[in-house]
């Protein structure tokens, strides 16, 4: 991995979805360069609110050119009505990484609190905290910034070994392909 890949780690949500932008400086050792969580009000529509996201995500991109992404899998969710909201605010998110040509690599909840806490049963706050100490930040950024740049972190801890990435490029759209 160079010493100067970029990753911008992904936590979506419709009206929250975190973001954070890491460079890797070496294995192990992270500075953050930009995070925030894209807030939505109740009142903005479902298309409102995914255009702002796609919108957004297409600043930060354009801005700090990422390698690469990384992105929370949804693996559980309380109704079939959230799981579809899940799955539109993550399909902008794709969307705007593949117009970029950017491989997308996605991270269970569990792997990613593993790799930023130390286990992967940790609670929103242990990985706020850890994220902060890590990337030796002033304050600890809000839940869905911390989750995002924890996406990140576990990304570049785990991107020494082979990932399967989504292969947004292909004609199918769905292929997976080892890197």
């Amino acid at each position: 991995m160079p010493s100067t890949e970029i990753i911008l780690g992904l936590d979506p949500s419709l009206r929250g979805t975190g973001y954070g932008v890491i460079e890797v400086l070496a294995p192990g050792k992270y500075r953050a360069l930009e995070f925030g969580s894209i807030q939505l009000p109740s009142k903005l529509s479902r298309e409102g609110c995914l255009l702002a996201i796609f919108e957004k995500i297409t600043e930060v991109m354009d801005r700090r050119t990422p390698s690469c992404v990384a992105i929370e899998n949804t693996i559980f969710v309380q109704s079939v009505q959230t799981a579809i909201v899940l799955g539109c605010a993550r399909g902008v998110l794709l969307l705007a990484a593949a117009q970029r040509g950017l491989a997308v690599f996605g991270y269970s909840p569990k792997e990613i609190k593993s790799a930023s806490a130390g286990t992967g049963s940790a609670a929103k706050q242990q990985v706020g905290f850890m994220v902060r100490v890590l990337l030796g930040l002033e304050t600890t950024p809000d839940s869905d910034a911390a989750d995002a740049l924890a996406v990140a972190m576990a990304h570049a801890a785990r991107s020494r070994f082979a990932q399967t990435a989504i292969d947004l490029h292909s004609p199918a759209r769905r292929r997976r392909v080892r890197t």
